[in-house]
């Protein structure tokens, strides 16, 4: 009998051990430093579990941006459709919502955890909680030490697939600790970094009071990359005491973060009203305001009011708002600078970890033979909709197969 360690209790130390189990011969362990498996699953599952998105594959694969070539092999092996059959298989029907993003029927992950590890039990493999991974004992690749509610512990076994998550979510065990032992061992780590966060704005006090935690329905947002062209993209934000968040500000973060590192800071152009002409709205702005407040006539003429117009008395100067020209263009190119990219423990995941040039492509780390990584301990990183936890999966299965391959 040969033994595999999966080091980490989330999606892709799941599909591994999942992978692993279902071969003769193969004892598998589950290692995790929580009480319990799959917390950050479940944490990413309340208002909805976005399982992933049913959009064509060549355009699902471009959300993963310069890892695209990296992880298509993996994700031509496990699509989104088969991610969907995957969870028929455990009893989870799926639907496709208007987004394109796709949810489990009852919208929530705590069913498809429970019966994914039910299945995993049946399949023999055993979970040991509460198990904090302190690396290797001495140099034997195999020979892991471990701290546990008893004491010190060491196991050895045949195969170890590493699956501990980024360096987000630390409460929930993704911590980052493994970056020390692994750059211990001479493996190429990239420096774990936010993604999928929000960014410092230098906003006033009276703004940053009254509107913080309010959402900015209906609008686009273009940016100029660090590497030139231009973006325009439709969607929400939230307005934080901070700077902003949200879904819109998510889907640009890799580019905005990467902005800022080489040019110090990152402005966006808001469109508060992107289904309004600028010719339209300047027009709409020049009949002569009179008595009316400026908050009344924005939202009389061209229905801006609440935190878009507050907005607008936060960038633009007073006499702005007496100038339509300068008032229409505003509402279309609204500039808003960003400074910094949230911490890394605020941010939904992480950029960074083992290079994809210290691996082979089966995922294993080519100065630790039999010794694999999966999930977001590589370095790559993706928007939210179902593309993280797509190619996680993906990930994990493609290290239990190169598992099983080097095991036989």
């Amino acid at each position: 009998m040969r033994t595999v360690a999966v080091i980490g209790g989330g999606p892709a130390g799941l599909m591994a051990a999942e992978v692993l189990s279902q071969s003769e011969g193969i004892k598998v362990d589950i290692y995790d430093a929580m009480p319990t498996v799959g917390r950050k699953f479940l944490m990413a599952g309340k208002g909805g579990m976005n399982l992933t998105h049913a959009e064509p594959l060549a355009e699902f694969l471009s959300r993963y941006g310069l890892h695209q070539a990296k992880l298509k092999p993996m994700l031509d092996k496990f699509t989104p459709d088969d991610l969907r059959a995957w969870a028929k298989g455990l009893g989870i029907e799926t639907f496709v919502g208007s987004s394109g993003r796709v949810f489990p029927t009852d919208m929530k992950a705590a069913p498809l955890l429970r019966a994914w590890l039910r299945r995993l039990r049946e399949s023999g493999v055993d979970f040991h909680n509460k198990h904090v991974w302190m690396g290797w004992s001495s140099e034997n690749n195999m020979a892991l030490c471990f701290q546990t509610p008893d004491g010190s512990r060491t196991i050895k076994v045949d195969a170890v697939v590493l699956a501990l998550g980024g360096g987000s979510w630390a409460r929930l065990g993704s911590t980052g600790a493994w970056v020390p032992l692994l750059r211990g061992k001479h493996i190429p780590v990239a420096a774990l970094k936010p993604a999928n966060c929000g960014f410092d704005v230098a906003w006033g006090e009276y703004f940053s009071h009254r509107f913080a935690g309010q959402p900015i329905k209906a609008l686009s947002a273009s940016f100029s990359p660090a590497e030139g062209g231009s973006i325009i993209q439709r969607g929400e934000l939230m307005v934080t005491a901070s700077g902003v968040e949200g879904g819109l500000i998510y889907s640009l973060s890799a580019l905005l973060r990467e902005k800022i590192a080489v040019a110090g800071s990152a402005v966006i152009y808001l469109d508060l009203a992107p289904d309004q002409e600028l010719a339209r709205l300047v027009g709409r702005l020049s009949t002569a305001r009179g008595k009316s407040s400026i908050a009344s006539y924005l939202r009389k003429r061209v229905g801006i009011d609440g935190v878009k117009a507050g907005l607008l008395r936060e960038i633009l100067a007073a006499p702005d708002f007496d100038d339509p020209a300068r008032l229409g263009a505003a509402i279309k190119t609204l500039p808003i600078k960003l400074l910094a990219a949230r911490p890394l423990e605020e941010a939904i995941s992480s950029a960074g970890g083992v290079t994809f040039t210290a691996v082979d492509r089966h995922l294993m780390i080519r100065m630790m033979p039999g010794v694999f990584c999966a999930g977001e301990m590589l370095d790559w990183e993706a928007p939210t909709g179902g593309y993280l936890l797509t190619a996680c999966l993906a990930t994990g299965r493609a290290a239990g197969l190169g598992a099983l391959a080097w095991l036989q």
